[in-house]
């Protein structure tokens, strides 16, 4: 006998996946957060994608602006954690995270992830790998970034990173993304 729940997350998920469709036909790409963060970052920040969503270390490069020919990794989160996805096999020249609202880690039975971006952060690959390493921190998949060189490299919404100031027109396209809440 079917459950009623089952039917029900079934119904859901035809939904969910007609939605990833269209968003797949505006981005280029899989629907996954990740592509999503990259595209609304090439939009908002000038980036030009690499042509390959599998090339390792780098997702396209700066084109104007300050950053001018600058690599990037695009990084998103759905709750600012403290953790980074690095690498030193072939290190970009910025990360570029966008993140979902700051939480202590916990348990996410009960809770929801939606796809939010209430912060973003500029980080420059070398000075982060060199404040880590001087802190002994591991660097590779979720490396621990002490709160403060997140606070350092924040753009929006506080301008604290000297390296990149947002303009208005690019404040009010990442407030697209914001909560509802």
């Amino acid at each position: 006998m079917e459950s009623e729940r089952l039917r029900r997350l079934a119904a859901l998920i035809k939904e969910r996946n007609r939605t990833d469709a269209e968003i797949a036909g505006v981005i280029g790409r899989p629907a996954h957060p990740g592509h999503i963060a990259e595209f609304v970052a090439a939009e908002i920040f000038g980036i030009e994608l690499l042509e390959s969503a599998s090339h390792k270390g780098i997702d396209g490069h700066f084109v104007g602006g300050p950053l001018d020919g600058g690599s990037v990794n695009v990084k998103y989160y759905s709750k600012r954690e403290g953790l980074l996805d690095m690498t030193l096999d072939a290190p970009p020249d910025f990360y570029l995270a966008l993140t979902g609202p700051k939480t202590a880690p916990a348990s996410s039975r009960g809770t929801t992830r939606p796809w939010v971006v209430e912060s973003t952060f500029l980080f420059s690959s070398l000075q982060l790998v060199r404040q880590l390493r001087e802190r002994g921190v591991k660097i590779g998949t979720a490396a621990s970034v002490a709160g403060r060189y997140w606070d350092e490299a924040e753009i929006y919404p506080c301008a604290a990173n000297p390296a990149y100031e947002m303009t208005n027109d690019q404040r009010r396209m990442i407030e697209m993304f914001k909560s509802e809440a």
